[in-house]
């Protein structure tokens, strides 16, 4: 039993830097979250805080990209749970550019910023499939490369999010490009 308590203090440890990092970059950026401040504002020293990350920083970041991957994932897929054609496109779509919208740092770290995580390989990491499959299935694309299709359509969603959190594009008209995204991608 100690060894099952000494466990979830560990955790509980672990996850309480995740959310002040977390918090710290959402509200000054990556640049504000240091081991410094994350030690200082949990009340630990930098060297305990190494011990739950030894990679310092960069495995934090990782760390909250692997979180928001898991995030993003539960919120496609419910978007586009029940929904077939080009109705699940676009409700995936629209889940993608909201949770963008807004989790830009998250998205950040998950997207921009150098984590440790794998993509496109089959050892990528689990919860990576997982999203990846999930914009797969709603390419409407019923041959052996889906897959390819599936890379258009993020690529699609990734430039869109970043042109719209960079107010590139035309707000009024975001219904518009969701919807020639599905008609596109949605299949028949």
């Amino acid at each position: 039993m100690a060894e099952n308590a000494q466990a979830r203090r560990i955790e509980q440890r672990r996850n309480a830097i995740l959310e002040v990092a977390r918090e710290r970059a959402e509200a000054g950026g990556w640049p504000s979250v240091t081991t410094r401040t994350l030690a200082q504002a949990i009340g630990y020293s930098q060297p305990v805080l190494y011990g739950h990350f030894p990679g310092g920083k960069s495995e934090i970041m990782s760390a909250i990209a692997m979180i928001g991957f898991g995030e993003l994932t539960a919120a496609t897929r419910a978007a586009g749970e029940g929904l077939q054609g080009g109705e699940a496109t676009y409700a995936v779509a629209e889940a993608y550019l909201r949770f963008a919208a807004e989790n830009p740092v998250v998205y950040s770290a998950m997207f921009a910023l150098p984590i440790s995580a794998t993509f496109a390989h089959a050892d990528s990491e689990p919860i990576l499939k997982e999203a990846f499959e999930i914009i797969v299935s709603v390419t409407g694309d019923p041959t052996d490369d889906a897959p390819t299709t599936a890379e258009v359509l993020w690529s699609a969603l990734h430039g869109l999010s970043v042109l719209e959190q960079a107010r590139r594009m035309r707000p009024e008209r975001r219904t518009a490009r969701l919807r020639s995204l599905a008609a596109h991608f949605g299949g028949s």
